[in-house]
């Protein structure tokens, strides 16, 4: 069984949600505010948070903040109805997805499925091979599926469900474009809709990340209009 932290200061949306996800079949621990939360998940980690945004003593970018010092844990932010800028933050912050208010409790429910089979997926040796089978080298690039590891030229780099997804997607095949559209199709599920925006940012914080270990890192190069290609250095 699953556990969901279910994070929102709105107590309707913490009873509502929390009552779907246990008919579901998942365990949940709900917070109020984001500082519970961390105090809690410094104790012992969920299997996934769902993170409001704008919440009292610590909002929800805060708390995705600090858990990304620790963990790459799925997260989903629940956002404001036209807040775009909340998005794409939060994508660039290290979220995997996000849910826009008001939400459909199944769509909610769909997008935590879809994450957690992801998840399993990198951490299930699905094609029986051996585990040194399963690493993929590529130049300075070394990739783990199995325990979810990532090294740049040696250095260890931590990346989301998502990022890790993506970076593998791209590397398997260097020199080939990848399209935004077939990026998706890696990431998500068939039955989640994200639009270009959110491939774009989840991009552009791998990136970021690459760079942390090595600033002239450039081996992931955008195609404008086309998509994106790994570069084997």
């Amino acid at each position: 069984m699953s556990r969901i932290a279910l994070v929102d200061d709105d107590r309707n949306i913490l009873t509502s949600v929390s009552m779907t996800l246990e008919a579901e079949g998942f365990e949940v621990e709900t917070y109020n505010d984001g500082q519970s939360a961390l105090d809690a998940f410094n104790r012992r980690l969920p299997d996934m948070a769902v993170l409001d945004i704008k919440m009292p003593r610590m909002d929800g970018m805060d708390l995705l903040q600090r858990l990304r010092q620790k963990t790459s844990m799925p997260v989903i932010f629940l956002t404001s109805k036209d807040d775009e800028i909340d998005e794409v933050l939060g994508l660039r912050m290290g979220a995997d997805d996000y849910v826009k208010k008001p939400f459909s409790q199944r769509l909610l429910v769909e997008r935590i499925r879809a994450l957690l089979r992801r998840q399993e997926a990198l951490n299930a040796d699905e094609a029986g091979e051996s585990e040194v089978a399963q690493v993929l080298t590529r130049g300075e690039l070394t990739m783990d599926p199995l325990r979810h590891a990532v090294t740049w030229k040696g250095m260890d780099v931590s990346l989301t469900v998502t990022e890790f997804l993506l970076l593998q997607a791209l590397a398997q095949r260097p020199g080939f474009v990848k399209s935004r559209d077939q990026l998706m199709d890696v990431a998500y599920d068939d039955q989640v809709y994200v639009d270009d925006r959110t491939i774009d940012s989840h991009i552009k914080r791998l990136r970021k990340k690459m760079r942390s270990v090595d600033s002239e890192f450039s081996a992931i190069e955008t195609l404008y209009g086309i998509g994106y290609r790994y570069n084997e250095e």
